[in-house]
């Protein structure tokens, strides 16, 4: 083998990934069926300062969209430490990653969820970098874009979009390590986990008929490394994940690294303790009365993930073109794409939630791949009791 052919084959193992779209899709939807609509878009953090491809698309799709529209980014907003103080010399930087995104506010109201990169902080600093960025982001938006939930409280926050959409906000990252908004002297309106599930629960039981969305940074399921599946090249030239550059070699050795994260070493993986209790926290909120979805981003790439019941689950943290991770198919997956997008729910004026999925062109075009129609609020579910499968229709028919 040639010596320069050894990187080429490293670089076709470290990329490859799942890419897996089902044949059936929704039909587009007409724009005047829709009442409202939520662009799903996350880990949008380290925009391109040439020109962004995904945030160009975003702004391409959002062209002559209703009034009831609003932009929610899922987190990790500012890679790879959040924003830091003015004085330190990473701060214009920052800066001007967040502002790419606070500029939709422009267009739409904007919502920015925290993630995990953006609680970032050395010593116990997280609570005021979070903070941070809040203040960053209403100053700079006059108020048109805010952070939610703020001041590192978990929430939920309700946002209602509409009479028949409402949107029930977590800062997921809360539950991930114990920091000073926790118990008796938190500020925050939910303290403990157990007030957050209950609130989080009783906001869904007074739903009220209309369609629901819960979203946090952090997916439930995934085919990605966060859900402990990686690529044979990951394996193979670990050193790559820490710079693309590196492609050096280290079988055996470079195993090392995947398997103490498939054992939870990471807070940020979903083996691990706390991010387990997450889960179970939310599907016990979940319990009775389900959302029709719940998005997140954190994993890179475009994930739509059914378990056979509400909710269906969408991971859409591609918010950078390139910067995509390795996505496998696993059992509950039924769309996996290792490439930029985002995807948008709208509300149609029947009440079913139309869920697409975008792709973005390297030109920053918006194309759509994929959509699914979830029934209208009070066909699928009711109370605790089994979920029927749900259809997906369109020009193939319904399966």
């Amino acid at each position: 083998m040639r010596p320069r052919a050894i990187p080429l084959l490293a670089f076709g193992l470290v990329g490859c990934a799942a890419h897996i779209v089902p044949r059936v899709t929704a039909a587009p939807a007409v724009p005047s069926d829709i009442v409202a609509s939520v662009f799903l878009i996350g880990d949008a953090g380290a925009p391109n300062p040439a020109g962004e491809p995904v945030l160009q698309a975003l702004e391409r799709a959002l062209a002559g969209r209703p009034d009831t529209t609003l932009v929610l980014f899922l987190g990790d907003n500012v890679y790879p430490r959040g924003l830091p103080d003015s004085a330190d010399r990473s701060f214009p930087e920052a800066a001007r990653r967040l502002g790419a995104q606070v500029e939709f506010a422009r267009q739409v109201p904007v919502i920015f969820l925290p993630g995990n990169h953006d609680w970032y902080g050395p010593g116990r600093e997280e609570l005021e970098h979070i903070r941070r960025e809040g203040r960053f982001i209403t100053q700079a938006s006059s108020g048109r874009a805010r952070l939610v939930p703020a001041d590192g409280c978990p929430g939920p926050v309700a946002i209602e979009l509409g009479p028949g959409l409402r949107l029930l906000l977590l800062d997921t990252q809360w539950w991930l390590f114990p920091h000073e908004q926790r118990g008796e002297s938190s500020a925050c309106e939910t303290r403990t986990e157990a007030e957050v599930v209950a609130r989080l629960a009783a906001l869904l039981r007074d739903s009220a008929g209309r369609q629901v969305i819960v979203a946090g940074h952090h997916p439930l399921l995934s085919g990605g490394p966060h859900g402990g599946y990686f690529s044979l090249g990951d394996h193979l030239f670990p050193l790559h994940n820490v710079h693309p550059a590196l492609l050096l070699p280290l079988p055996i050795i470079g195993s090392a690294y995947p398997l103490a994260r498939d054992f939870g070493i990471s807070a940020e993986d979903l083996s691990s303790g706390p991010y387990r209790r997450l889960r179970s926290a939310l599907d016990t909120a979940f319990a009775c009365d389900p959302p029709a979805l719940y998005a997140s981003g954190h994993e890179h790439g475009l994930q739509l993930l059914d378990r056979g019941r509400p909710p269906l689950l969408a991971v859409s943290g591609a918010g950078i073109y390139g910067h995509e991770s390795y996505l496998q198919r696993i059992p509950e997956t039924r769309l996996a794409l290792a490439t930029g997008g985002f995807m948008r729910a709208d509300l149609l004026r029947d009440g079913r939630l139309r869920i697409g999925v975008l792709v973005a062109s390297r030109a920053g075009e918006p194309r759509e791949v994929y959509a699914e129609l979830l029934p209208a609020v009070g066909e699928e579910h009711a109370g605790c009791a089994e979920s029927v499968p749900r259809e997906v229709t369109g020009p193939g028919g319904t399966r």
